[in-house]
């Protein structure tokens, strides 16, 4: 028995943009951006298109940190109060804090409730929520959690409930023409990691997975020639579906193992997040060689019928794209990766993967004829 939902409203394709209006149909809204100028100018294309915002949160930072998201949240309270859709207008970040402000807007208490694991108070009704995306990674359009950054406290922390799927999801390639290399890198594999998470994972479909074998074989194509290529708008629309895919993928299943180790090497090390979800992924690839089952299947649609060769040239791909592959490549020293390992097992996205810590070993030697390529199956 299995179960798969995802009620997010998606509209794709290059000039998609067009259809936003149609889309808040004259409701007052919230903005979030970056603060960067060409959010700023992006912004204002928004603007003229809908009316000017009830407010607009443009101090948007990489992985905000909850400290950051309180004052957000302060200082836009009378306006959130009159606005009747947050938009989010950006990447990953911008639409994790679109959710918290989404939250904060449905009553008093629900964020630090959701933080900590608990319901939202009675009568709760957050914001609903429209999603225009400029990255292609993170999924946070088609799903109903945030994270959110503790630095105050070391630790990573999630917004989960179900009302905080966007309304919709706006997603137009031309917006993502003018990310530059290494973000269109990290978001990327971050998107890869997404699709394999969802494969060695206890929740995992046959949505979920061909969801997820069509992401992680279009990526592993596409993502090399892109970051050779960043303005290549028929790559941008290939790589953006395929994040779409992914975060269809992992909205029901959630992430796993290699997701659970990159929060503390993000969060102690400073290591982007794509780059901390997927350096582990050809281990973790190795270590599931004998793979059976619906997750078998997948990684072999995806690898090919050897996995053991299959990691190695996961391991290849990466390197192509200038990502090590060892722990002690991030500082991460012996004592250290234990105690990660440790710990990541033990929580929840840990729990989710369908092996122990026992099958996140370094790779063995490379074979000597082990070639530096993925199949284009």
């Amino acid at each position: 028995m299995w179960r798969y939902h995802n009620p997010v409203a998606v509209t794709f394709g290059v000039g998609s943009l067009e259809t936003l209006a149609a889309r808040v149909a004259g409701r007052s809204y919230l903005l979030v951006t970056y603060p960067d100028t060409r959010f700023a100018a992006l912004a204002e294309q928004v603007s003229a298109r809908l009316g000017p915002p009830v407010a607009r949160v443009s101090d948007v930072a990489p992985n905000p940190d909850l400290a950051d998201l309180d004052r957000q949240t302060a200082r836009v309270a009378q306006a959130r109060a009159t606005a009747e859709v947050v938009l989010a207008v950006g990447g990953g970040s911008v639409i994790d804090s679109a959710k918290v402000l989404a939250a904060a807007g449905g009553g008093e208490g629900a964020v630090e409730a959701l933080l900590a694991g608990g319901e939202p108070p009675a009568g709760w009704r957050p914001l609903p929520l429209i999603a225009v995306p400029t990255t292609a990674g993170t999924g946070s359009e088609v799903t109903s959690w945030a994270t959110v950054w503790d630095r105050a406290a070391s630790t990573k922390r999630s917004l989960d409930h179900p009302r905080l799927y966007p309304e919709a999801a706006v997603i137009d390639p031309a917006l993502m023409c003018a990310m530059p290399r290494a973000l269109t890198i990290s978001t990327g594999l971050d998107a890869l990691s997404h699709a394999l998470e969802s494969l060695w994972n206890r929740h995992i479909n046959p949505i979920s997975a061909m969801h997820a074998v069509a992401a992680a074989r279009t990526i592993l194509e596409v993502l090399p020639a892109l970051a050779c290529a960043p303005d290549d708008l028929d790559l941008r629309r290939r790589m953006a579906q395929a994040a779409l895919s992914a975060g269809l993928a992992f909205s029901g299943t959630r992430t796993a193992i290699a997701h659970a180790i990159s929060y503390p090497v993000t969060l102690h090390h400073g290591v982007p997040h794509g780059i901390a979800c997927s350096f582990t992924l050809p281990m973790i690839l190795h270590g599931l060689a004998d793979a059976d089952g619906l997750t078998g299947w997948a990684l072999r649609e995806i690898f090919g019928p050897d996995l053991r060769a299959g990691a190695w040239r996961l391991a290849a791909f990466l390197e192509g794209l200038d990502v090590h592959l060892e722990p002690a490549d991030y500082g991460i020293g012996a004592t250290e990766w234990s105690e990660i390992l440790a710990a990541a097992t033990a929580g929840d996205r840990g729990r989710n993967f369908i092996a122990t810590a026992a099958a996140v070993q370094p790779l063995p030697p490379r074979p000597s004829d082990q070639t530096p390529t993925v199949p284009n199956r």
